[in-house]
């Protein structure tokens, strides 16, 4: 019984947190680039402090250094565009900022999948920070 309990309760998690990631869609580039170019929408790097300050998307804010402030940070439009990237295609570190996003009540919440290292290889320009 105990077995079946334990079976169900990892059902019932997984499911959730499949729930909570399926709120989040992949944005393109020609999109994020649009939205950059119209102030209109919040991009989290979550690729760590260093990083950030190497090169970031611009008006991308740090993830990793702002993340107990996130509230503060995002709008009062709970339908306003969030955007969260890390290092690449393969790279899920995204996931923390999206999903903080959704838990605050966010519904345009993005990844851009290519994340940094694709956005350097497209030629796109990047922000320095100090």
């Amino acid at each position: 019984m105990k077995k079946i309990v334990a079976l169900l309760s990892c059902l019932f998690l997984a499911g959730f947190a499949f729930a909570g990631s399926a709120k989040v869609t992949d944005i393109t580039q020609p999109e994020l680039q649009a939205a950059i170019a119209s102030k209109s929408a919040v991009i989290f790097d979550v690729n760590g402090t260093d990083s950030y300050k190497a090169g970031h998307i611009p008006g991308a804010i740090d993830y990793i250094a702002h993340k107990d402030q996130l509230a503060k940070l995002l709008p009062a439009d709970k339908n306003a565009l969030v955007v969260a990237y890390c290092g690449s295609p393969t790279c899920h570190a995204y996931a923390a900022a999206a999903n903080a996003a959704v838990k605050l009540g966010y519904t345009n919440v993005k990844h851009f999948a290519p994340g940094i290292s694709g956005w350097k290889a497209s030629g796109a320009p990047t922000e320095k920070a100090n």
